[in-house]
């Protein structure tokens, strides 16, 4: 279907009272420089401040900007993915709410989907204004990212990213994958994905909401994003010869303790009885093991063969939407 809105642009935000207005004017500004079709989708993440407040005089004030709050925060990715799924353009930007992305960027990335035929193009902050304590973990996760996916991008967690319109719809980002979005993207088929180098600008306001701990959390995410994209709808090529090989390790560790006992016994020499032997004792843990793991395939098939809910996050309010 085709859209007749020209651009998207959603920003998940969490108290962010203060850049609010100076964001949608930026980006009104920039769209109306171009000429384009536009809505601002701003989805307020359960912010504790008078950032609702802001979005719906904004809202009043500008027909283009549409508003959504969440009843408590549920963190970016479900912001993200609540303000995709509304989203009318035929191409789709995320960006932050605290000024850091600089809107300029918006036409070039709009040109790099749809002259350049790519589904996504995501954003480079070759020069940031980060305390070393970022800079060093996030080019080490960046580079690590890029090895294990494939996808060969300097900066997975700028939130500068364009889409093309089908992308977002036919993704769904949860628990704090919005890091790995190129990852989501490509194993979903969408493997042609760009990169530019954008401006990266010192926060004016507020303060950043993320500290270290979400380099380990990106590390265990990457894991899991890996973990679930090749095995999701296969679950069973996962488990099954990891199973396979624990039973037939105990089963044939079991055949030697008992024929060795046998054999003993026919030739009348000293036997150990079989329950005073540690092998015993592995085997039989390698056998359960086997066993367990065969049957949590058969579960995650099983599961696998349902159809796949998406989560839904409660939404307190929204304004600009039919």
């Amino acid at each position: 279907m085709t859209h007749t809105t020209d651009i998207s642009v959603v920003v998940p935000l969490y108290n962010e009272e203060e850049s609010l207005p100076e964001l949608t004017t930026w980006i009104s500004r920039v769209m109306q420089q171009h000429g384009f079709t536009y809505e601002i989708i701003l989805v307020d993440d359960g912010s504790t401040d008078r950032s609702w407040e802001v979005i719906q005089v904004l809202s009043k004030e500008n027909s283009h900007i549409k508003g959504i709050s969440f009843n408590r925060n549920f963190g970016k990715s479900a912001a993200l993915n609540t303000g995709f799924k509304k989203s009318q353009g035929n191409v789709v930007i995320s960006m932050d709410a605290d000024l850091q992305d600089s809107p300029d960027e918006i036409p070039e990335l709009f040109k790099m989907i749809t002259e350049g035929r790519l589904d996504m193009v995501s954003g480079w902050k070759k020069k940031r204004h980060d305390p070393i304590s970022k800079t060093i973990p996030s080019k080490f996760f960046n580079f690590i990212t890029s090895k294990i996916s494939g996808i060969k991008l300097h900066d997975f967690n700028c939130g500068l990213k364009a889409y093309r319109s089908r992308v977002v719809k036919h993704i769904h980002v949860y628990g704090e994958m919005h890091r790995y979005i190129p990852v989501i993207a490509k194993w979903n088929g969408y493997d042609k994905i760009g990169e530019k180098v954008v401006e990266h600008r010192e926060r004016k306001y507020g303060s950043t909401k993320f500290g270290l701990e979400r380099f380990i959390n990106g590390f265990l995410d990457l894991l899991s994003i890996m973990f679930v994209s090749r095995f999701k709808k296969k679950p069973m090529h996962f488990f099954g010869p990891l199973g396979t090989l624990s039973f037939l390790t105990g089963f044939v560790i079991a055949i030697w303790v008992i024929g060795d006992k046998l054999y003993r016994l026919r030739f009348d020499l000293p036997v150990r009885d079989v329950v005073d032997q540690p092998l015993f004792f592995l085997a039989l843990v390698a056998l359960i093991i086997g066993v367990q793991l065969f049957l949590t395939g058969f579960l995650a098939e099983m599961m696998a063969m349902k159809s796949n809910t998406e989560n839904e996050y409660l939404v307190a309010d929204q304004i600009g939407f039919e």
